[in-house]
């Protein structure tokens, strides 16, 4: 039986993240060169080719299965290594996260960190990012994740990367001609909600509220269901809906910040391990 090195792996899915050998590089600390032989290595190994290059780095079949195992394997390894290689860090963390990264970053990055710190106990609360700020604020948070404007001269949040928000709507929705948009948002206060109907006042495009709903669960159905257009970050835009930049007759809406809120001086051990795999989780989006 042959064995996959965990540093091709590795290497592999850095690649489909970040989409390029030289970022994945970079990310690695390892140059083009060593990456484009890693690959290669890996290739050998397995006897297939894993990546279409003359398609910008399209994944083949069997790139494609790989890439479901490889980061299986990898999050096993570092659980793992996370058990054994570190001190035994117990205590409790009290987090806010935005609502819309809320499914996602449960069900990968905090299930990864409570299996490898399982005395740490996790504290989760969801909500919108001006809730989440102004409860930090009363100290209600050890740690929050938030979302602020890209385009702020000082920026509140920190270790932030920038998300592009995309239009989402069911593939079976039809938008009547000369009719308001009908709009599925979030509640007074969300940023999306203000930089929605922001752009839509700029760009004189009528619109209507069809839906509004505190719960990713009940934005996400009335979107299934049809009943008009949300939106959200690239990022958190779930399988089955269709999301776009562009979306005649809706005007483009740009990015947001997605970042950390914390007092570095005020951290505790295992606020400040939940931190750094928040921190790797995000910038692996």
């Amino acid at each position: 039986m042959k064995n996959l090195p965990t540093d091709l792996l590795r290497t592999f899915v850095t690649i489909n993240q970040l989409g390029g050998f030289t970022p994945a590089g970079e990310r690695l600390g390892r140059s083009q060169p060593a990456i484009s032989l890693q690959v290669k290595r890996l290739e050998e190994l397995l006897g297939i080719q894993l990546f279409h290059r003359s398609s910008g780095l399209q994944l083949t079949e069997g790139g494609q299965l790989l890439l479901s195992y490889a980061q299986k394997m990898l999050d096993l390894n570092d659980t793992v290594v996370s058990r054994l290689s570190t001190p035994k860090v117990t205590g409790s963390v009290r987090l806010g996260i935005p609502n819309d990264f809320e499914v996602s970053f449960l069900a990968t990055t905090l299930g990864r960190f409570s299996q490898a710190y399982p005395n740490v106990t996790l504290d989760v609360s969801s909500d919108i990012s001006s809730n989440l700020l102004q409860d930090y604020n009363k100290g209600h948070y050890d740690l929050v994740m938030a979302i602020e404007e890209s385009s702020l001269t000082q920026p509140r949040l920190v270790d932030y990367i920038l998300e592009p928000l995309v239009w989402v709507r069911s593939p079976s929705l039809t938008l009547p001609p000369d009719e308001p948009l009908p709009l599925i948002l979030y509640p007074k206060g969300c940023l999306y909600r203000k930089t929605i109907l922001d752009a839509l006042s700029k760009a004189n495009q009528p619109w209507r509220i069809v839906y509004s709903s505190a719960s990713l669960l009940g934005i996400q159905s009335a979107i299934k269901a049809g009943l008009g257009v949300s939106v959200l970050a690239k990022s958190t835009v779930p399988e089955g809906l269709q999301a776009s930049v562009t979306y005649p007759p809706c005007p483009t809406l740009g990015s947001v910040s997605v970042g950390f809120c914390y007092n570095n001086n005020g951290l505790t051990s295992a606020t400040r391990m939940l931190l750094d795999y928040l921190k790797h989780g995000l910038h692996a989006l």
